[in-house]
């Protein structure tokens, strides 16, 4: 099935340098319903404060659940309640622990003419990407929950742990 991806532009790019991006995937349970079982929603509404004071450019990415859709990623959560963290239930289901491709996201910023971009991310993979298509990351703004509720942590933790997420940024300042 063809999904389309969004791309919302805040502000007047216009003679803009390093343009603020946030390639957010789309998470149903945590973008729409609230769900505390990631930080999808938070990330999602803390880049659109941020894109509405610095201006920038959303790229909502159709690309449910690491890009296995929403259908397996409900069978993840079950495996998750039977105690596996995000990645094993992945893996246990058959896919990669992070299935997603950001090719689209390039294009996307290509046809925008956007070469040089600030990332609000915590995902390497994501830098390394962009940085190979073309699309040069100039600086990384964090996106770092300050106090993430105790059913967030675990899933933070296996983020920063299995899929090389930067998440203690502040436990390194403070």
């Amino acid at each position: 099935s063809h999904l389309e991806h969004v791309a919302m532009v805040y502000g007047d790019l216009e003679g803009m340098v390093d343009i603020p991006v946030r390639i957010h995937s789309e998470c149903l349970t945590g973008d729409v319903l609230g769900s505390q079982r990631c930080d999808c929603g938070w990330q999602l509404s803390t880049a659109q404060e941020y894109l509405t004071q610095h201006g920038g450019v959303l790229l909502y990415l159709r690309q449910e659940g690491r890009g296995i859709g929403l259908g397996e990623k409900m069978k993840a959560y079950g495996l998750q309640d039977k105690g596996m963290d995000t990645v094993e239930a992945n893996q246990h289901l058959g896919f990669a622990a992070d299935a997603r491709n950001y090719a689209i996201a390039i294009q996307i910023l290509r046809d925008l003419g956007i070469k040089n971009v600030k990332l609000l991310t915590n995902n390497p993979h994501k830098i390394s990407q962009l940085n190979n298509g073309g699309i040069k990351v100039v600086e990384r703004v964090p996106m770092q929950m300050t106090e993430p509720g105790q059913h967030v942590r675990g899933y933070l933790s296996t983020k920063m742990n299995k899929l090389g997420h930067w998440l203690n940024d502040h436990e390194k300042e403070g």
